[in-house]
């Protein structure tokens, strides 16, 4: 059985009937699902093709009267697909206009985002956008952004950073495959200048994989560029080869023929245990004469004059009024509860137990799993060392092994979780999540509600080496707007942080390490984000020490050491570096003489300890002396390392001697 796969004897669809494959896999369908393949099968008649070329029109129309009336944009990138978008939103994909997020919708990403005008006309033809809100393209008050976002009812994911719609497509497909076993359809309409992109190679090797035979991707191979011609060209059977290569059904076809893409169109939804490529042959700024096929026209509005004799040319050819209806969806897909998520029991560590965080983590995802059926893992081929494995013994069918292609699993993660149709986790070592940065940014953009677990942190992963060592990733998800970031220092801590999560709204990171630490907290411990714990204090605490994760640990030894000579500090775990307990750490600075030291298993740029510096900024009283790793680290064993960057008990020791001789000087 393909990693990841749901095994034979799962359930079925509701109402539905099951299709045996020929791999042992199981597919639910239904019997209405069946009648609407049945349907899709019919060639379109010569009314329909009509229809279809009016709309193709009248999308180029309201795409350059939108670019024109902010004076930027992509027209001709929006021409080249209109054919493609008529087709697809009014002849093959089945969803609900007034509902454009409902669950059993087709679902549509506009990989090539900046043609986000044509997206807006297609939805205007639908009825969804008013004909003055497309003037209003690309003005601040106005939804209609230059490249698509959420804001948007009717998109799922923000599209723009080229190359990763199709990862987001895959993972609703896969969702909508093996998680929803519904009907509803994926498509994904992508550039040809994005293939350069290695990340449209790894979905395109997933979708391979999982055979998600439920997802379109449209290439529109219009051979220009921004700057200049792509590698290709108009070389479409280059194309196909190199899809065919990676396990795709492709089909050439002419991008500008209405009747040609319904047949294309028709035979992909025939394909049984492959995804299907449509090659569209097309021409930039199709349907504008005096831009069509030429370079140097990416990004640019059309002059008024040019625009209004090329409207006006399209509207003499129309031969009917429109506008088009889509058909309705199959209405199979069941009901998900991803709310108010509750672990089954309390953690079950006891103080003083041995136990890393990422162990722990995995295991807390594998009892969130028994809370949730709709609670997904994902991994990058690093599942025996995240412990992201223990979830896949517990349920091997909502765990899906991304392999090396941290890229991808990001993006598949933020498919996975549009709609609200799953509790996504992705797990890798922290460092390889550094290559995912901006499928995360985009991801924050689109909104996503996804978690990302990031083991291995820090100089305490010892003889592995630098490479291998996260420190960089707090400063990383620090900068992502709206991002959670926790950094539990115990078992019963992490498992909170998965809980917290799980629930929470906008994205999280959970950073975990690879050595063994004590349980500090007992199981009835309550954690929220944003508060942190103060661990050690007394009445005659002399300064402020804030740590977390492994440095929490080094912290408390330190404690205990200086308290043999009679000095007392205040230990605080941060929990959550994003958002900062700033009221804990400035009333206990103001308890310590204003005495703060921050140690982190990490740079100092960026880290816990500036975040701290941030959060105390505006308290004069208020000194901060930071502890972090400094260089480039090498291999060596934990405990070396801990000490010959600087983080260790013994520099925390030297650290709070050295605040309170300045100060007795």
């Amino acid at each position: 059985m393909i990693a990841g796969l749901r095994p034979q004897g799962a359930g079925r669809g509701r109402g539905g009937h099951v299709t045996e494959r020929p791999n042992g896999l199981r597919c639910a369908g239904t019997a209405e699902g069946a009648a609407m393949a049945a349907a899709r099968d019919a060639a379109p008649d010569a009314g329909t093709v009509q229809a279809l070329r009016d709309a193709a029109s009248r999308l180029r129309v309201r795409s350059l009267r939108a670019t024109c009336a902010c004076g930027s944009g992509h027209p001709t990138s929006c021409c080249s697909a209109a054919e493609i978008a008529a087709v697809l939103f009014f002849h093959t994909m089945r969803y609900k206009p007034a509902e454009p997020a409902h669950p059993d919708n087709d679902r549509f990403v506009l990989s090539k985002g900046h043609a986000a005008p044509l997206l807006y006309a297609a939805w205007a033809e639908a009825g969804a956008v008013g004909e003055a809100e497309l003037l209003r393209l690309r003005q601040a008050h106005c939804a209609l952004e230059g490249h698509p976002t959420p804001r948007l009812p009717f998109v799922d994911v923000a599209t723009g950073s080229l190359g990763q719609g199709l990862g987001a497509a895959c993972g609703m497909a896969y969702a909508g495959k093996y998680l929803d076993r519904a009907s509803y359809r994926v498509f994904c309409l992508l550039g040809d200048g994005e293939t350069a992109e290695g990340s449209v190679w790894e979905a395109l090797a997933f979708a391979s994989h999982y055979r998600l035979d439920n997802l379109v991707a449209v290439l529109d191979v219009n051979r220009w560029g921004q700057s200049g011609a792509t590698a290709l060209g108009h070389r479409t059977d280059a194309y196909a080869r190199r899809l065919e290569a990676f396990g795709w059904n492709t089909c050439l076809v002419d991008g500008h023929d209405v009747e040609a893409l319904c047949r294309a169109f028709r035979r992909a939804s025939q394909v049984q245990d492959k995804p299907t490529a449509v090659v569209a042959k097309t021409f930039k700024g199709r349907g504008v004469l005096s831009v069509e096929d030429a370079g140097s026209w990416h990004g640019k509005a059309l002059p008024r004059e040019a625009a209004e004799a090329a409207i006006a040319r399209l509207e003499s050819q129309m031969q009917t009024q429109g506008p088009c209806s889509p058909r309705p969806p199959v209405e199979d897909s069941p009901p998900v509860s991803i709310a108010d998520i509750r672990m089954p029991s309390p953690p079950a560590y006891r103080v003083g137990d041995q136990m890393s965080t990422r162990k722990a983590c995995g295991l807390a995802l594998a009892k969130l799993g028994r809370a949730n059926d709709r609670v997904v893992v994902l991994d990058g081929d690093t599942q025996n060392s995240t412990f992201s494995d223990l979830f896949k013994q517990e349920h091997p069918e909502r765990f899906v092994e991304c392999f090396v292609a941290e890229q991808n699993m990001v993006s598949v993660a933020l498919g996975c979780a549009a709609r609200g149709r799953a509790v996504a986790f992705a797990c890798t070592f922290g460092a390889f999540l550094t290559r995912a940065f901006d499928q995360i940014r985009m991801a924050a953009i689109s909104q996503a509600n996804i978690n990302l677990v990031g083991s291995h942190c820090g100089v305490s992963v010892g003889e592995d080496g630098p490479s291998q060592m996260a420190l960089e990733d707090l400063a990383m998800f620090r900068s992502v707007p709206g991002c959670t970031v926790f950094y539990p220092s115990d078992a019963v801590s992490t498992e909170h942080a998965v809980h917290l999560a799980a629930k929470a709204k906008g994205m999280c990171f959970i950073r975990t390490s690879r050595p063994d630490t004590a349980v500090i907290y007992a199981a009835q411990e309550r954690f929220e984000i944003g508060q942190a714990k103060v661990v050690r204090h007394s009445a005659d605490d002399k300064v402020t020490v804030v740590g977390a994760g492994v440095t929490l640990h080094e912290a408390l030894a330190a404690a205990e050491e200086l308290s043999q000579e009679g000095v007392s500090v205040r230990v605080i775990d941060l929990f959550t570096v994003k958002p900062l307990d700033a009221a804990t750490i400035i009333s206990s600075a103001g308890a310590t003489g204003g005495r703060v030291v921050t140690v982190e298993d990490h740079y100092r740029e960026g880290g816990l300890g500036e975040a701290v510096c941030a959060a105390v900024a505006r308290e004069p009283a208020v000194r901060v002396h930071l502890l972090a790793v400094s260089g480039v680290p090498r291999s060596g064993r934990p405990r070396e390392l801990l000490d010959a960057f600087g983080i260790s008990a013994g520099h925390i020791v030297a650290a709070v001697k050295a605040a309170l001789m300045q100060e007795n000087n």
